[in-house]
């Protein structure tokens, strides 16, 4: 159901338990000896890109353009600007290597096909231990981008929302005449809608970035492929129905400026899983790319899809290459 609290929300189980982003993005971690607190440089409110038509073409022709105002004040993330901006310049499998941080760190139990579990002498090492997962998360996310670069560029080459903006409002303000479905020109020229974004007359679509969208095709999204990829990895190695307080995890949310994390007291803090809160870092990641303006939602919700199945695909071509006797993991889809 679409409701004002779901609409940013992921589609996937696990994204409408407890906050809106998932607890790998505020929990602490150990990065070998060093200590990681999740607080973000973000920008400054209130600041948007390619609101006027000469700077939306000059940004289609390459111009350079004025860059980022930050904020001076690191914050954890609390709104759309923010997981935009973490979204602006993430390493490609960052927000799953902390996941995995946070997991090892706090001693999450493996999944049952683990074939080191209730081994009395040996541990997992280069197979089936913290070397092999992490040097694995790497690797899908990279085999992810492969599999997704051939979408966009031989399969489908869909344009950008700021480029579909620009039409809409070509169309509605200055007489062109894209083919262009009569729901999106009705919704925005309705006069109760008008001014709702942007001012009368400008139908363009806000960017969070100053440089826009990326210079190729809309589908597949790369960080959603990776997301999908990724998590598929980590829902693979760990078991994904323990709760985040059965592992001494609090449940946590950032006040409303983001300077600080509290305990998050909602009735459902207790219901948070393992696999839950990585489907859910999967969605904030690829809808986080919608919030800043260079996807579609559809971009993100099907791409996952296919780093899911690049995922799987690599965990199967791996089965028999190992020494260990091993039936295989369990994942839920």
């Amino acid at each position: 159901v679409v409701t004002p609290a779901t609409l940013f929300r992921g589609v996937t189980p696990g994204d409408s338990v407890g906050p809106h982003l998932s607890q790998f993005f505020y929990q602490p971690c150990n990065f070998g000896a060093n200590q990681l607190e999740q607080k973000i440089r973000t920008t400054m409110p209130g600041i948007d890109y390619m609101t006027n038509f000469d700077t939306w073409l000059a940004v289609q022709r390459g111009a350079n353009q004025p860059g980022d105002v930050f904020d001076p004040t690191t914050r954890y993330m609390r709104n759309g600007r923010d997981i935009g901006q973490w979204v602006h310049i993430d390493v490609l499998f960052q927000a799953y290597f902390h996941a995995f941080l946070i997991l090892a760190g706090v001693g999450a139990p493996f999944d049952d096909g683990n074939p080191y579990i209730g081994n009395p002498t040996q541990d997992g090492f280069g197979t089936f231990g913290g070397p092999h997962i992490a040097a694995l998360l790497c690797e899908v996310a990279t085999r992810a981008l492969k599999a997704v670069w051939f979408q966009k560029w031989f399969v489908h080459r869909r344009l950008r929302p700021e480029v579909h903006a620009a039409r809409v409002d070509r169309t509605l303000h200055h007489g062109a005449g894209y083919p262009l479905h009569p729901e999106i020109l009705n919704s925005l020229s309705s006069g109760s809608r008008l001014g709702l974004y942007m001012p009368a007359g400008n139908s363009l679509l806000p960017m969070a970035f100053p440089e826009g969208s990326p210079t190729h095709p809309a589908y597949g999204a790369g960080h959603a492929t990776v997301a999908g990829a990724c998590v598929t990895i980590l829902k693979a190695w760990f078991n994904e129905s323990t709760k985040l307080v059965d592992l001494g995890l609090t449940p946590l949310q950032p006040l409303d400026d983001g300077t600080a994390l509290v305990p998050y007291s909602g009735t459902d803090a207790g219901d948070l899983t393992v696999g839950g809160e990585l489907n859910k870092i999967a969605s904030n990641v690829a809808l986080g790319r919608n919030t800043a303006g260079v996807h579609w939602r559809s971009d993100g919700t099907e791409s996952m899809k296919l780093g899911e199945a690049v995922a799987i695909s690599i965990l199967k071509d791996q089965n028999g290459c190992y020494n260990e006797r091993f039936s295989g993991f369990t994942l839920t889809k």
